[in-house]
């Protein structure tokens, strides 16, 4: 890599950091740039998956805090998540690169609006579960378990947008702030990559010139985006999950 392409991916690293950790859909930004230094397709995914670990968990433990009282939650919602994820990296490998392109616009086009109808949704479940008298399940249900792991899968092939696909289906499901939901989101989404590029370690190519670019650029990327996503309102912050999905449904049309 010249210089300038080692600043932009590392560049991308801090942007796909930040914005990984406040919605997701970070590897749109870093999965083009790497593309551009000339990495082969499958490469720059792979490469894109270990960089991006450390991110991942800077930015769950910049909301460790909005992680209290939900290790129950998180230990059953993540296994579901790392079988996921390992389904969706050997995925990658199987498949031809073109296999999801149809499908993830939809899924984060039904995604997007989940989170848009979610607090009127959930006031509708609310009052039906005040009628029947019945109490809201704290780590889902099934309904949640299979959803997220199938998203997992998604996650384990490609990660773009996977965090918003989280917080659409978090959000239907679980009836807690948003901001908690993020913080379950991230340490989903860190389950995710690490168990993806574990495998990717030992079956695929990778260029470690820019894992590591990136793998330092999220980490600090993390920090800053759970200094910024921790400030935000529930509305503010569903705004943001749209307006980012939305861009992340027409780049992914266009590609």
């Amino acid at each position: 890599m010249s210089i300038w392409e080692i600043l932009a991916v590392f560049a991308a690293g801090v942007g796909a950091g930040t914005i990984n950790t406040i919605v997701g859909s970070g590897t749109l930004i870093t999965f083009p740039v790497l593309l551009a230094t000339g990495l082969p397709p499958v490469t720059a995914t792979v490469s894109n998956a270990l960089g991006l670990i450390p991110g991942s968990i800077s930015g769950a433990i910049g909301y460790r805090k909005e992680l209290a009282g939900q290790r129950r939650r998180i230990i059953r919602l993540c296994i579901g998540a790392a079988i996921g994820g390992l389904t969706g990296a050997t995925l990658l490998l199987a498949l031809p690169s073109t296999a999801f392109e149809t499908i993830v616009p939809v899924l984060v086009a039904m995604a997007l609006v989940l989170v848009i109808l979610q607090p009127r949704i959930s006031k509708a479940v609310q009052r039906r579960r005040e009628h029947t008298g019945t109490v809201a399940r704290t780590d889902g249900g099934p309904l949640l378990f299979t959803g997220l792991m199938l998203a997992s899968v998604y996650g384990g092939y490609f990660t773009a947008a996977q965090g918003i696909i989280y917080l659409s289906l978090m959000g239907m499901l679980l009836d807690d702030t948003m901001q908690r939901l993020n913080a379950v989101k991230n340490v989903l989404a860190a389950v995710v990559n690490s168990i993806a590029a574990l495998f990717f370690l030992f079956v695929a190519h990778f260029d470690w010139t820019a894992v590591v670019l990136i793998a330092v650029g999220s980490a600090i990327g993390g920090q800053i985006g759970a200094k910024v996503g921790r400030r935000l309102s529930p509305t503010v912050l569903r705004a943001l999950i749209v307006a980012v999905g939305t861009a992340a449904i027409v780049q992914l049309l266009l590609r």
